[in-house]
């Protein structure tokens, strides 16, 4: 299929551990990459990816489309347009049932774990909520139904700001988000709602209504009760190939690039000797210096 010159441009939806061979071998043969994240399973591996897309002038996308969700594009508006205040920290949630998993998801060696499941993925929301780079991290994982399928990061931004997440494959579907600002609060699930609620300071919210609110979004959001249903319906996975097809077309900058995939490698590298060492781990470490914006 490389060798065929009427592809332009490849999707890589392999097992994690087979990302970084992949894409190197498709740079080097001309067509652009759109990489399903994470782009390695280790920083080495990383960088070689890195260094061939720097030098071949293609169009290098990871896949993080969530940051082509509606939800999460409303939320960095609020957020800069500070509708809440000053942020002062964060918290995020992002959980799934308890299904049975490929045989390479259960090893961190074949590119399986949460870290770079699930938490890779808020790292580089993150990042994107509040445009500026994760410095420090602390965490700690568990192995319960297959290896480091649980963890809790606790991280710091360039400007102090304090998050803390959780991720795991053994509990519930929930992936959601709190900003809590110097005004008040800004809550979402993806999963669940329609917009971003926005709690002002001097209210609380009851369950009643969160109830009521859930139920409202699940009546007047068809696509929406898709996803509550099982059926997939994120509208995120379209939107961030058909960004995709736009750079490939020179129409737009593609975004996220493999630089934003080797950002959140980094958190993630970062996390890991964090909890194998029981400290806090600074990013900058495993920084990239060439990379550096």
């Amino acid at each position: 299929m490389l060798a065929d010159p009427s592809v332009e441009a490849v999707l890589i939806c392999l097992p994690n551990a087979l990302h970084h061979h992949a894409a190197i071998d498709a740079l080097d043969a001309g067509k652009h990459v759109y990489l399903e994240k994470p782009l390695a399973t280790d920083l080495g591996d990383a960088r070689s990816v890195l260094d061939v897309w720097r030098r071949s002038g293609l169009v290098g996308m990871i896949g993080f489309n969530y940051r082509f969700n509606p939800l999460h594009q409303s939320a960095r508006r609020h957020i800069e347009r500070k509708i809440v205040g000053e942020i002062v920290g964060a918290r995020s949630i992002f959980s799934s049932a308890a299904r049975e998993l490929p045989e390479w998801k259960k090893n961190r060696q074949t590119g399986g774990g949460v870290l770079l499941d699930f938490a890779s993925h808020h790292v580089d929301l993150m990042r994107y909520f509040f445009r500026q780079e994760i410095q420090q991290v602390y965490a700690e994982l568990r192995s319960q139904r297959s290896e480091e399928d649980s963890a809790t990061l606790e991280l710091r931004l360039t400007d102090s700001t304090l998050v803390q997440s959780f991720f795991t494959t053994s509990a519930l579907d929930e992936d959601r988000f709190e900003f809590y600002g110097t005004n008040g609060k800004l809550t979402f699930d993806r999963h669940l709602s329609r917009s971003v609620e926005i709690t002002d300071a001097a209210r609380t919210m009851i369950e009643v209504k969160r109830l009521r609110q859930a139920c409202e979004s699940l009546a007047r959001n068809p696509p929406l009760f898709g996803r509550f249903l099982g059926g997939g319906n994120e509208p995120s996975f379209a939107r961030a190939v058909a960004h995709f097809v736009a750079a490939v077309r020179g129409e737009v900058k593609a975004s996220p690039d493999f630089e934003d995939g080797y950002r959140s490698l980094a958190v993630i590298a970062a996390a890991e000797e964090s909890a194998g060492t029981g400290r806090a781990v600074r990013v900058s470490s495993f920084d990239d210096e060439d990379s550096a914006r």
